[in-house]
Order: C-alpha cells, then sequence, then structure tokens
C-alpha cells in the first residue's frame, strides 16, 4: 500500500512539475532586445531602429509574451524593409498535429506545426503546376481531373472549378472551422477515412459553385490530388522539387494521414518559423527569390484578390475576403488604410503580409482550437503602429 501511494505521490509530482516546465521562462519583467543572427538562409537582418520602428511597442509586446498574458506563443518575427528585425522565440506546451509534445524551447531550427498554413503552400503549388504545364488552367471543371464524377447526377457538382477550390467556393457540404474538438468535424473525419477523396467526392453539394464561401479542408486535398495525377508526384515530393529547394528550406516534415500512406495536405506541413517567413517573402516579391523567378508574378497578384467575402465567423476571426487559401483584410492604423493578407493555421500560425508597409510578420503558437485572434492583434495593436 506505501508502495502505490509513493507511486501516486512520484506521479503527482512529475505532473505538477510537468505543468509549471512552461511557466518558468515566461516570467521576465523586463525585455532586453537582440538583433537577429545572419545565417546563410538568404534573410539579411538589422535592427529595430535602422528601420524606423518605435521600439516601446516592439519592446511592450515582447514583456507580454515573455509574462505570457499574451499565452503560449512560440515565436514571433518581424521582416520590414527587406530585413529580419526581430526574432524572438519562446517556450510553451505545443503539439504535433494534435500529439501532445509537452514543453518545449522553441527556437530557431525547430520545426512547428504551420497547421492550414498549409493550404497556402498548395495554393503555391497549383500555382507553378499551371507554370509547367501539369494543369492546362484553374477554370478547368475538376470532372477533368476526377473521372469518377463523369456519371454523377449533381449537375451543380460536374461544375465545380479549380478556382472554386482554390477559393473555398466548392459549393460541397462540409463542417469544419470552429469545430475541431469535435469527431464529427469533416477534416478530422477525412483524415480518418481508407479513402479520403472518395469521401470528399461523395459529399452533397448545398450551392451553387462560386457562390458560397465555406471554408474546406477536403478543397485543399483534392488540389493537392489533382497535381499528384497530373505530375506522378505525390505533394510532398512536388513541393519539395519545385518549391522548398528553390528556398532553400532543407528541414520539413509532412504529416501523413491516418489509414493512407499520403499527406496531410490541409494542415500537416511542418516548417521552422524563419522557413515560413522565406514563404511569405517570395509572395512579397512576387515569386522572385535571389533574383530566380519560383511562381510567376501574375499567379501571386491573383492570389491576393479578394474573390468572395467571408461571413461572420463565430471563432472570432476578423471579417475579410478571401483569395486563393490566403485570408484577406482591410485595415487602418492611424487612421492609415492599409491591406493584409494572411496565411493563417489553427492555433495561432501566421504569415502576415502588408505589401504597402513593406511589412512580413510570422507568428507561431500552440492555442490550438481555441477562439481568438492573437496575431493578427499583435499585428494591429503593436506591430504596425510601432512604424513611424
Amino acid at each position: 500500500m506505501r508502495t502505490i501511494t509513493g507511486l501516486v505521490f512520484i506521479i503527482l509530482v512529475v505532473l505538477v512539475s510537468f505543468q509549471g516546465c512552461c511557466q518558468t521562462p515566461k516570467v521576465a519583467t523586463s525585455f532586453h532586445y537582440e538583433m537577429p543572427i545572419q545565417y546563410n538562409d538568404g534573410l539579411n537582418t538589422d535592427e529595430l531602429t535602422n528601420v524606423g520602428m518605435d521600439t516601446c511597442l516592439i519592446f511592450d509586446v515582447s514583456k507580454k509574451l515573455l509574462a505570457d498574458s499574451i499565452p503560449n506563443v512560440h515565436s514571433l518575427l518581424i521582416y520590414k524593409d527587406d530585413k529580419l528585425v526581430y526574432e524572438k522565440y519562446f517556450a510553451g506546451r505545443d503539439q504535433k498535429h494534435g500529439k501532445r509534445l509537452g514543453c518545449i524551447e522553441h527556437s530557431v531550427n525547430q520545426l512547428h506545426d504551420c497547421r492550414s498554413i498549409s493550404k497556402s503552400i498548395i495554393s503555391a503549388c497549383i500555382g507553378i503546376a499551371l507554370q509547367k504545364g501539369f494543369i492546362s488552367g484553374i477554370d478547368d471543371p475538376i470532372v477533368k481531373y476526377f473521372p469518377e464524377l463523369e456519371n454523377c447526377k449533381d449537375s451543380l457538382k460536374r461544375m465545380i472549378t479549380i478556382r472554386h477550390l482554390l477559393t473555398m467556393t466548392s459549393g460541397l457540404s462540409w463542417h469544419e472551422i470552429g469545430t475541431y474538438g469535435s469527431p464529427f468535424n469533416d477534416e478530422i473525419q477525412m483524415n480518418l477515412r481508407f479513402n479520403p477523396i472518395r469521401f470528399i467526392l461523395k459529399k452533397a453539394m448545398v450551392a451553387r459553385p462560386g457562390t458560397l464561401w465555406n471554408y474546406n479542408g477536403g478543397n485543399t486535398q483534392l488540389l493537392a490530388e489533382i497535381i499528384y495525377r497530373q505530375s506522378g508526384l505525390p505533394i510532398n515530393k512536388f513541393a519539395e522539387k519545385y518549391l522548398f529547394n528553390p528556398l532553400g528550406i532543407q528541414q520539413y516534415e509532412w504529416v501523413r494521414l491516418v489509414f493512407k500512406n499520403v499527406p496531410s495536405v490541409a494542415s500537416g506541413l511542418r516548417l521552422t518559423s524563419r522557413d515560413m517567413l522565406k514563404f511569405g517573402l517570395l509572395y512579397m516579391n512576387k515569386g522572385q527569390w535571389n533574383g530566380a523567378s519560383i511562381i510567376d508574378s501574375n499567379w501571386i497578384n491573383q492570389s491576393f484578390e479578394s474573390y468572395i467575402n467571408r461571413p461572420h465567423l463565430k471563432f472570432k476571426i476578423r471579417d475579410g475576403g478571401y483569395g486563393y487559401q490566403f485570408w484577406t483584410y482591410s485595415d487602418a492604423v492611424k487612421t492609415q488604410p492599409f491591406d493584409i493578407i494572411e496565411a493563417k493555421g489553427n492555433g495561432g500560425q501566421s504569415v502576415f503580409i502588408c505589401k504597402q508597409l513593406h511589412l512580413l510578420v510570422v507568428t507561431t503558437a500552440g492555442n490550438y482550437n481555441k477562439p481568438g485572434d492573437n496575431p493578427y492583434m499583435m499585428l494591429t495593436k503593436y506591430i504596425v503602429p510601432s512604424i513611424k
């Protein structure tokens, strides 16, 4: 009996220690700024003050992150005027595609869930596939790539195009955003299927394609399947060959579906924060990287257009529009209007592109399935106002 009691005591001590491990690093009341380290990765670094940013606001948000009053943020990177001027990593509880990892001391070389930033990567791959002739056009009906739809009796389903998949306007019935903790969530259901493509294509139509925005990871899975069927490369290898290698991204992981040996394309990619920044920079620079064209500039411009207004979301995401797997917003700080393009992932993963301000911001965090939008708050309350 004493042995059992002692064992229970030890387990409790371990649990308490585990629960507190992430709190210890985040108790600082002061912040010491250091210029980001210059690595041989294509990213130039500089001081905050050299790009005209008010350090008071940046230090203020840094203190809040260290104190965890803005909870469980794992990294914040600020790229202004072609220079990385802020890079900070924080300890915090994390997951790997839903599997708890415990407390992680995040760092420059640490892979992190991108979650739905993965969707924006797929959009880039569609642009590359179009450019290289694997796809003839994004207004192609998807029945061209999915012959299993040829005998479909629903004429609306045969009208779905690649563009509709890109803009989340396929019209397919899908329940996902705001229900990630539920086993009835359609993305979770898709990931558990032996044949996820069949699961998606069998969904009923609830709207005419192009008329209704509905967040749908199944759309993204179909986009990746089209690339595979046309190029012969699974999406992870396609991205590696045509996107990651040209960007110098050598370290990545793409979590696979449970019962199918294919990548979870809607949310399974893991990258470092700096490599997420490279992806955003590629789009900010109209598809150019170190003098080479990786994606056609016309595709970049099209990707950032707002094709449809998003309905009000109960998940506390600001209203706006939607491009090719990118979220779009119009905002104003100090009465000055500006546009925001975001690659957004569940839990606080964000790549913000503000072209008018020559600003790029990356955040990672571990607030999975929780309402709120701390990345957007940090961008509009602290980072943008700090620009003089």
